[in-house]
């Protein structure tokens, strides 16, 4: 469900510098999203979409409760990832073997947000797709997408981004010098101008040669920017002057303007020149790094090395960049707006606008070898980071490397397709996304890990190391209940192989994987038997601290299921012991959860509730969504056992609605599922029903840090106050239960006699989503079969 109360997640990029003006096209923009649910702004290079984007979405953000989010496509080639993009901007934690537009379209299909999707034009045929897919599969979703190019969808409505507006300076000027002040574009480089020479300002004097300057280029903000910063050097004359020059060899003598994407590729050319040899080789190999990056992914890949191979300069001689002059360069392409300057987790970032990485690439690729040299050691790089962050996992810094990974994610995209697409360097991609496991499973990127694992896999059949990890990472990713299978048999051929090698960490890496999955498929003993020879072997070599200490947590899970809740706190206190040794919270945050869960089993609800709320308060630093979901469902159970039934209900909604963004149904775990059950089952039957849907609606509304907020801080014997919920259009069953809106098409069709497979091809929908969503709403009136659901569909008519 999505959560009917306000949580307005905006998830929108920091503005690093001022806006100015375009109140128009903000006008028009939010008007245009009111009636319409595809809206692309369209406009050439520089022209400043993406900034109005930003700001109509700022501006709409209390009209979607489930939140405004942003997904940045300038540093993404592959059209695979488009949807795994949206996804991930939208918090999607999918497990499941549907095609990942299907999934993301179920996930959201009951929330009402605005998508926004930054630079469609070179992906156009996946951003219409997923806009199409929205669209249609969806409605309470928008989207705002910026392109260069229309998508081409009969849905679409376009907003033209225009140059900014500048006065004739021959006219408007002369007869009035103060009408410079209503146009933006005199407006910006002024804005601009100030932030390199403190002081400046529009004057009487200036007005006329900045209107000139600005004309000369067509209005367009980024041409604008770039000229701005010349004024550290340059007074406004002689600025327009020397641009009057260029423009002048570049159009032979003649008077006719230049067309406006050779406007921008000129005052590039000109910013590029005016660049030193060392800032123009950092710019051309910085435009492969994706996204943003860091000073020293900056030195790592654009610096040759003693011993690298010199690059050609563009004057056509010999050039190269040693590691000490990279920053002094980055430097410079700062102050001359190349480069942006933004906050990160890990300090200071850099960022290349879109228009200008493509400008650098151009270069790249005049000098043969330097485009697959600059690849070849971003990957490298990446590799090189990756595995940094692997071996200080089971560590105090997790919570830094979270952010740090999720802030290199474009970049890390990029080593990957470079890998799997560039002839020779397969296996390094194979190595990369197996370096990654702990990122994919423990940061909440399951789809996006199985998509580089199986092209990874795919393109290196090589009995090697790299591919005995590979599978058994397959099988770690494997969550929906038709997925558990497959997820089994890769783990158990990268046991083998693992073996054949002679590989024991791998080894042991595997079988940590069968044993999770027999727990999920609900072989309970076999799991027990499985990690009790486990953790009797000890450690082997080379194997992960985080496995080891896994494996002693799925084994006092499988002790807590079969009612052994004193066998399990005792391993529980060991693992203890080993993750605050080494300053660990993730596993240690799954290790107090299966505590909570042996105090829950032997019914000490108080302390199952102490160990719980410590559980989550680790889950959410370290952003594991899978586990604060487990953990709710804790915590709805003592509340519900302890006879804290409204707090219960708003756990349930809270916990409910983080499980809808991995998998509403919890993999179809019998012992997940009985934990949910009663508390459900107790909570309603002491609470008025519309009490009941009250407290449960609230807690879907919070949202994932809103409720575990709630469940973290507040007491059993007093509620805190809770946002009300919103009116809205869903279904409404007997006693208060609420159907989604999909749910009552469902029982509508169930009503009408139509079988899964046809109501799954009436709503052109997956059949086992038709068959869950039949099973939902059976658990949710309490009927045992389809008749009874007819029967109460009859009644309410």
């Amino acid at each position: 469900m999505g959560g009917s109360a306000p949580r307005r997640d905006r998830h929108l990029p920091v503005e690093t510098t001022s806006f100015v003006d375009r109140r128009g096209e903000q006008t028009e923009g939010r008007e245009l999203l009111a009636r319409a649910r595809l809206v692309t702004l369209t406009g050439p290079g520089g022209v400043g979409k993406t900034r109005l984007a930003m700001r109509i979405a700022a501006r709409v953000e209390r009209t979607f409760p489930d939140g405004v989010r942003f997904v940045q496509l300038a540093g993404l080639h592959d059209p695979a990832l488009v949807p795994v993009a949206a996804a991930d901007a939208l918090g999607l934690h999918d497990h499941s073997r549907q095609p990942p537009l299907d999934a993301l379209v179920e996930q959201v299909r009951d929330r009402k947000l605005l998508l926004v999707i930054d630079n469609c034009e070179h992906l156009l045929q996946a951003c219409a797709d997923l806009a199409a897919a929205l669209l249609r599969g969806t409605t309470g979703v928008r989207v705002l997408a910026t392109s260069r190019h229309r998508l081409g969808l009969t849905e679409e409505h376009l907003l033209e981004v225009r140059p900014l507006p500048v006065p004739d300076p021959d006219g408007d000027l002369g007869a009035c010098p103060s009408a410079a002040d209503g146009y933006p574009a005199l407006a910006l480089f002024a804005d601009r101008a100030a932030a390199v020479v403190p002081g400046f300002e529009l004057t009487a004097a200036n007005r006329a040669a900045v209107a000139r300057l600005c004309r000369r280029l067509d209005g367009l903000p980024l041409a604008i920017e770039l000229a701005a910063v010349r004024m550290r050097v340059l007074g406004v004359e002689q600025l327009l002057e020397r641009l009057d020059d260029r423009y002048r060899l570049l159009t032979g003598g003649s008077s006719v303007a230049l067309p406006r994407h050779q406007t921008l590729r000129a005052a590039v050319d000109w910013s590029y020149e005016l660049c030193t040899e060392q800032e123009q080789l950092v710019w051309a190999r910085a435009s492969v790094l994706a996204g943003g990056f860091d000073a020293e992914a900056a030195e790592a890949v654009c610096a040759d090395g003693e011993r690298g191979e010199p690059g050609v300069s563009p004057a056509g001689g010999r050039g190269r960049v040693r590691s000490y002059e990279v920053l002094e360069a980055v430097a410079g392409l700062v102050d001359k707006s190349v480069l942006a300057r933004e906050d990160g987790p890990d300090g200071v970032r850099y960022r290349l606008l879109d228009t200008l990485r493509q400008y650098g690439l151009d270069r790249l690729r005049q000098w043969d070898g330097e485009e697959s040299a600059a690849r070849r050691r971003q990957r490298d790089w990446m590799q090189r980071r990756a595995a940094g962050f692997e071996r200080a996992w089971f560590g105090p810094g997790q919570r830094e490397v979270v952010a740090r990974l999720r802030a290199d994610r474009d970049n890390l995209r990029a080593a990957l397709d470079f890998s799997l697409t560039a002839p020779g360097e397969a296996l390094a991609g194979l190595r990369l996304a197996g370096t990654l496991w702990f990122y994919w499973h423990a940061c909440g990127a399951p789809r996006e890990g199985r998509y580089w694992l199986d092209r990874a896999l795919a393109a290196s059949p090589g009995p090697t190391r790299e591919r005995a990890r590979a599978l058994w990472i397959v099988g770690l990713l494997a969550g929906s209940a038709e997925d558990l299978t497959l997820g089994l048999g890769r783990a158990e051929e990268g046991r083998v192989l693992a073996r054949s090698l002679g590989d024991e960490a791998e080894v042991a890496h595997a079988e940590y994987v069968i044993g999770v999955l027999r727990l999920f498929n609900n072989d309970v003993r076999g799991a027990l038997d499985h990690y009790r020879a486990t953790v009797a072997r000890g450690r082997v070599p080379g194997q992960h601290l985080s496995l080891v200490g896994l494996d002693q947590v799925e084994l006092a899970c499988a002790l807590n299921f079969l009612d052994e809740p004193d066998q399990a706190a005792a391993v529980c206190a060991r693992t203890r012991r080993l993750c605050e040794e080494h300053g660990e919270e993730w596993v240690l945050s799954y290790v107090l959860r299966q505590l909570a869960l042996a105090h829950a089993v032997k019914e000490d609800w108080e302390e199952a509730e102490r160990h719980a709320r410590d559980a989550l308060r680790l889950k959410l630093a370290v952003s594991d969504v899978i586990g604060i979901g487990l953990t709710l469902d804790l915590l709805a159970q003592t509340a519900a056992r302890r006879g804290a039934f409204e707090r219960a209900a708003v756990l349930l909604g809270g916990a409910d609605r983080v499980w809808a963004d991995v998998d509403r149904f919890r993999w179809g775990s019998k012992a997940l599922g009985a934990t949910r059950r009663d508390s459900e089952v107790r909570a309603r039957g002491a609470m008025e029903p519309t009490v009941f849907e009250k407290a449960y609606e609230c807690g879907a509304a919070l949202g994932m840090e809103g409720v575990v907020g709630y469940a973290v801080e507040a007491d059993t014997g007093a509620q805190q106050q809770l946002p009300e919920p919103e009116p809205t259009s869903d279904g409404r069953a007997g006693g208060g239960v609420r159907l989604t809106r999909r749910e009552t098409e469902v029982a509508q069709l169930v009503a009408e006699g139509l079988a899964n497979q046809q109501i799954a091809d009436r709503l052109v929908i997956a059949r086992r989503t038709a068959e869950g969503h039949v099973e939902r709403i059976l658990s949710k009136l309490g009927f045992s079969n389809r008749s009874q659901i007819a029967t109460w569909i009859t009644a309410q008519r």
